[in-house]
């Protein structure tokens, strides 16, 4: 075996040996139940966090630049952060990204929530309710109300937005360049789950409803995300956390506005009715960003 081989193999080897896995303990359980539980040993040498930001002083950002993306979750490459949406027969350690904001954000565990991207109105768990459940009272229901009498629960309808039904993740970015280090950097600042509102489970026909459900203030969601895990499709054993797939940008994205002098206009408010133009037009905006460290080596 040649030296090459031998740094490969013991590459490998380390790689695979650090990785998180998804089924965890399943070749060493004795029953079913013990599949997913680590032993204290390997609880203490997974004791570790999302990778922390390095600070950057406000001195060292020499260019910036704020934009919105929308994350489809049609598109292929976003699965991971859309499935499973079915979590009756499927383990514990498999949640969509929306089950696990959702799930923290009801536990204290994510308290940083806000009505819009620029996180100037708190929103709390009262408010999150309204926006995911949707409750209306048959004729039965308001016939027995307007009798007098107590509304019998069978007639008091509840609808939930779940996970199946969030069409499309907004998240805001900031670009900037790194004067010290002298490259271009990504930092994610918050994500928004959209989809049509809990009324329109009830009311089918009006479909065309779709709202922005509530912003996280992304770093303070970064260790709940480290500790959920999204769907490898190349390799189950090595699934990845949702901070290191957000962080690295493994979705495909599309922005949709940019901070401007226009009160950051949107895109489509300013290219109307043509589709293809509006996605040449985030194209540039990206051309434009990407250029900036071309430029920066380039003079």
């Amino acid at each position: 075996m040649t030296i090459k081989n031998v740094v490969l193999l013991c590459a490998f080897s380390l790689l695979f040996g650090l990785s998180a896995s998804a089924q965890v303990n399943i070749l060493n359980a004795k029953a079913p139940d013990e599949i997913g539980v680590k032993t204290e040993a390997q609880m203490e040498y997974d004791n570790d966090g999302p990778l922390p930001y390095g600070y950057v002083d406000d001195r060292d950002v020499l260019w910036s630049k704020t934009t919105w993306e929308i994350i489809d979750l049609n598109e292929r490459m976003n699965f991971p952060l859309y499935y499973p949406i079915d979590t009756n027969n499927i383990g514990q350690d498999r949640r969509s990204l929306y089950d696990v904001l959702v799930k923290n954000i009801k536990a204290g565990n994510i308290t940083e929530v806000y009505a819009d991207s620029y996180f100037t109105q708190k929103r709390d768990l009262t408010d999150i309710q309204a926006s995911l459940v949707y409750s209306d009272t048959t004729d039965m229901g308001i016939s027995q109300l307007n009798a007098g009498e107590e509304v019998d629960p069978q007639y008091v309808r509840s609808f939930t937005l779940d996970a199946g039904d969030i069409e499309e993740w907004r998240i805001r970015g900031y670009w900037y360049v790194d004067k010290r280090q002298g490259e271009l950097k990504y930092r994610l600042l918050g994500i928004c789950p959209v989809a049509n509102e809990a009324r329109s489970k009830a009311f089918p026909d009006d479909m065309d409803s779709k709202v922005e459900l509530f912003w996280v203030f992304y770093p303070d969601a970064r260790e709940v995300l480290h500790k959920a895990y999204a769907f490898n499709q190349g390799n189950s054993s090595q699934p990845l956390s949702f901070d290191h797939l957000l962080n690295s940008r493994r979705f495909s994205a599309v922005i949709y506005k940019e901070d401007n002098e226009y009160g950051d206009r949107e895109v489509d408010h300013y290219i109307q009715d043509n589709a293809l133009m509006q996605l040449l037009e985030s194209e540039r905006i990206k051309d434009k960003i990407r250029n900036v460290e071309m430029d920066l080596w380039a003079n």
